[in-house]
């Protein structure tokens, strides 16, 4: 058993005892970091071993005195998590995800086309929230793609940004990377590397619209570069990030924001001869059995394990990830977080319902491909134990934001199961629930930001 030495207490927990998987990566924890109120890292002192009890293996020797780390071994390769941060705030902070589809009676996912659409409800003109989760943990971001280059210096620096969808988000997290990079190379005289970015999401994704904005990135870009910069490469690269995507020892630093929440698929174990159990409801609920809930974990834990398995062959050795995605903050499902939102749209289509507008039926068959993990379940698959911090963010609420954005994402899906006649009244009143539900008391959704390093 190991001793796990955070901020200035030492304990002991089950959740540390070295985990097995049937993985081809190993993990590490890293966490002597805090958030502190002014938005900055600082290490915090770490006991010595002497302070581990008898029969309990204290793990350090990090480059800097005053920190410790932990060490869970499992088969060949490693990731470190290096920080960890939990944030919530009052207004729902989701994402498009690869995922773009329905889903059949029996939970297989269905493609469904792109329409690159351009209206009120587009993704691109719905998808300001989602900035404000990066914004979140773009210091976190910065920190671990700097950190990468000063360690590893490559010549040619592979950068993939997975679940890119198609708005102004995609293009404005990869300049911020790379001038993070270019800033870096001049402080230390060495010449910049070449970018090869590869931005990732499912073959229906509006790849032209990110093309198409290109030339304006370009010119963004060249305002900061000195003559004779290297060049950067950027291109589409379609697939589901639940499986390999990139060769061998191919990337140097992988990110992933609000998209790891969204599953390959809805649990096909939620089906009993080809009907959902979870009836009157669109997710996991109070009225939910049991076994759903089981259900969406299991799935989640198959995706999040390929996810990791794939990257960890993917990235060179000292390789960063940063991933962020929403969760939940304890071992209940249902709360006033994440899950309340599918919750009232589950009321939305109720009331519908009640006025003979949609089929009982559909509600009952009706099921999204979402799932809020906990801490512990993020960290079960990685192998680790507790990190982490919470931050407030004081966010005014907004019914009809927070019922675009959902829009956004499960308006082809709900079009295709409910008919798109029925999209404006639903979404109306989803809106106001939000709202009214929000004038009763705070909603708080959770989202996780985790930086990790392939050792």
């Amino acid at each position: 058993m190991l001793c796990m030495i955070s901020g200035k207490k030492t304990f002991l927990n089950k959740a540390l005892r070295p985990k097995i998987k049937d993985q081809s990566w190993d993990s590490s924890l890293e966490f002597m970091y805090a958030f502190d109120n002014t938005a900055s890292w600082a290490p915090v002192t770490a006991p010595s071993a002497d302070m581990c009890p008898p029969g309990v293996l204290f793990v350090t020797g990090h480059r800097q005195p005053g920190k410790a780390r932990k060490l869970v071994i499992a088969n060949k390769q490693t990731f470190q998590i290096e920080k960890q941060i939990m944030t919530k705030a009052r207004i729902k902070k989701t994402r498009h995800h690869q995922v773009q589809g329905s889903f059949n009676k029996h939970g297989c996912r269905e493609s469904l086309p792109h329409e690159g659409r351009v209206g009120h409800t587009s993704y691109a003109r719905n998808s300001s929230l989602q900035k404000e989760v990066s914004d979140m943990v773009k210091d976190i971001t910065l920190e671990a793609i700097q950190e990468l280059y000063l360690t590893t210096t490559p010549k040619s620096l592979g950068i993939a940004d997975l679940g890119c969808s198609s708005g102004p988000n995609t293009l404005s997290i990869i300049k911020d990377i790379i001038e993070a990079v270019q800033r870096t190379s001049r402080k230390i005289f060495h010449p910049t590397p070449e970018f090869r970015v590869y931005l990732n999401d499912l073959p229906s994704n509006d790849f032209n619209s990110i093309f198409k904005a290109l030339p304006d990135f370009s010119k963004g870009l060249s305002k900061e570069r000195n003559d004779g910069s290297a060049p950067i490469y950027i291109g589409g690269y379609p697939g589901s990030f639940y499986g390999r995507l990139f060769p061998n020892n191919s990337l140097h630093f992988v990110y992933s924001s609000c998209s790891l929440h969204w599953l390959s698929r809805v649990p096909p174990a939620i089906y009993e001869q080809g009907k959902s159990i979870n009836k009157g409801s669109v997710h996991i609920s109070e009225s939910s059995p049991p076994g759903v809930s089981q259900a969406y974990l299991k799935q989640f834990q198959e995706d999040f394990t390929l996810f990791l398995k794939s990257r960890s062959e993917e990235l060179t050795l000292g390789g960063r990830m940063v991933l962020i995605l929403l969760g939940r903050k304890g071992p209940d499902h249902v709360d006033r977080g994440n899950s309340f939102f599918w919750e009232l749209l589950s009321q939305s289509v109720a009331i519908l319902v009640s006025k003979g507008e949609v089929e009982e039926e559909k509600l009952d068959s009706y099921d999204v491909h979402f799932y809020a993990p906990s801490r512990d379940e993020i960290e079960d698959e990685v192998g680790g134990a507790r990190a982490g911090s919470e931050r407030d963010k004081d966010n005014e609420s907004y019914g009809t934001s927070c019922a675009r954005t959902v829009r956004a994402i499960q308006e082809s899906m709900i079009a295709k199961h409910f008919g798109e006649k029925l999209l404006d009244s639903l979404f109306e009143t989803y809106g106001r629930l939000i709202d009214e539900e929000s004038a009763k008391g705070d909603i708080n959704p959770i989202s996780f930001g985790i930086a990790l390093r392939k050792l």
